[in-house]
């Protein structure tokens, strides 16, 4: 309790301390403790004072601060396709004057069913692979080596639909929702070199500082951007959006819907380190291995906490904590040890106080579920069997809970 103490009064000063003189916390830090050790008991007093603050915290000590508006969005069709089943659609969005530009393909109901919410989130591999449609374009941007028929970092024609059973569109409009999904290398290509796509105009218009975006912080901005693209368009204006993503995708979804309060739900899947799993988890992979890894995903201040991840002054249930009083789902596979299913549904029981606090509910259930069992309660916790991917079974659940929690749905 000390040490608790110690380190609140210690950030209450402005400017933040370095992490290097951060105190450790073996347990995880309390959501409703402010910074000057003020207990928040209210949701005016979580809104107004503790949600700002933590915000803050993730900007400045991990995933960096999101880049800034510089302009208008301007969304043009450039396909449109429609069928008895489905109305797809692919933008081309430009963030700002001049900016590169980035596809959005969005899947809806046929014209006359307004989608009941539209799920929106970034792809691996092209928008390409998500439908057959000969008229989606296959991305320019640097792709992953040999995925989804990708050959020399490149994507082809042979990769065109690759992607339906991970995205399962047919099913979603079925269901009588929207998929809003780009390609994130058209964002910033996931590799530690130099950045490109949005990246180096963005950074023309910014000054560089330690706490400036890593690549989930700008995902998750592009997100934010897709949506406000999706809110211009009549067909898509009253859907609200619903974050989702797989893996560094899901960090991505769930970061987006913290921070940006139009995403009525998240679908974090299989997010693990840097999304949905605890910092100080003893299982799977550590703080100090996704930044070794992955040194771009994050800001510069987070690999300071490499070998002391018991000194950041949150972990991952505060993130939870800045979505309330919206609903999270965490899914998960048992197979997936490296993403620490368990310590996920500890995240989640964590941020059931704020959720409580805000009248939302919360996480009903007191131990993990049984496998293929949805849980009850606004944080949702599913595991299934099988391993790292996104697939059929999960889409079912999603389109399940989200039926479940959008008023109206059902």
């Amino acid at each position: 309790m000390k040490a608790l103490l110690t380190l609140l009064l210690t950030l209450g000063a402005d400017p933040l301390p370095e992490p290097a003189k951060l105190p450790a916390l073996a347990d995880w830090p309390d959501p409703l403790t402010a910074l000057d050790g003020t207990k928040i008991t209210t949701p005016e007093a979580w809104k107004t004072k503790r949600r700002p603050e933590i915000a803050r915290l993730f900007d400045h000590y991990m995933y960096g601060a999101m880049p800034k508006a510089h302009g208008p969005i301007v969304a043009k069709v450039r396909h449109e396709s429609k069928t008895s089943a489905m109305w797809v659609r692919e933008l081309d969005v430009a963030v700002g004057p001049d900016a590169p530009v980035v596809r959005l393909l969005v899947v809806l109901p046929p014209p006359g069913r307004a989608p009941k919410a539209v799920f929106v989130g970034p792809n691996f591999n092209g928008n390409h692979v998500v439908l057959p449609d000969p008229g989606i374009a296959i991305t320019k941007a640097w792709v992953y080596p040999d995925r989804m028929n990708s050959k020399n970092n490149q994507a082809t024609e042979e990769g065109r639909g690759k992607g339906l059973a991970q995205w399962n569109a047919p099913m979603i409009v079925e269901k009588g929702y929207g998929l809003a999904t780009f390609y994130g290398g058209e964002v910033d290509p996931d590799r530690g070199e130099e950045r490109g796509g949005l990246q180096p105009w963005l950074r023309a218009r910014e000054s560089h500082s330690p706490d400036r975006w890593g690549t989930i912080a700008l995902y998750a901005w592009a997100m934010s951007r897709m949506a406000d693209a999706l809110a211009q368009d009549p067909a898509t204006a009253k859907a609200p959006p619903l974050a989702v993503g797989h893996s560094r995708m899901g960090k991505t979804a769930l970061l987006a819907a913290a921070m940006d309060e139009r995403f009525a739900m998240s679908f974090p899947l299989q997010a693990g380190c840097g999304g949905t799993a605890p910092s100080r988890g003893k299982i799977g992979e550590s703080v100090k291995q996704i930044n070794d890894r992955f040194p771009h995903w994050f800001n510069s201040r987070f690999k300071e906490f490499n070998e002391r991840p018991e000194k950041l002054p949150f972990d991952q249930h505060h993130l939870v904590s800045l979505a309330a009083p919206r609903p999270v789902l965490f899914a998960n596979a048992v197979e997936d040890s490296w993403a620490n299913p368990a310590g996920q549904f500890e995240v989640l029981r964590a941020a059931d106080p704020v959720y409580r606090l805000l009248g939302a509910g919360g996480c009903d259930a007191r131990e993990m579920p049984a496998l293929g069992a949805l849980t009850a309660g606004t944080l949702g916790y599913w595991i299934r069997p099988g391993k790292h991917e996104m697939k059929t079974d999960d889409w079912r659940v999603f389109l399940e809970f989200a039926d479940r929690h959008l008023p109206g749905a059902r």
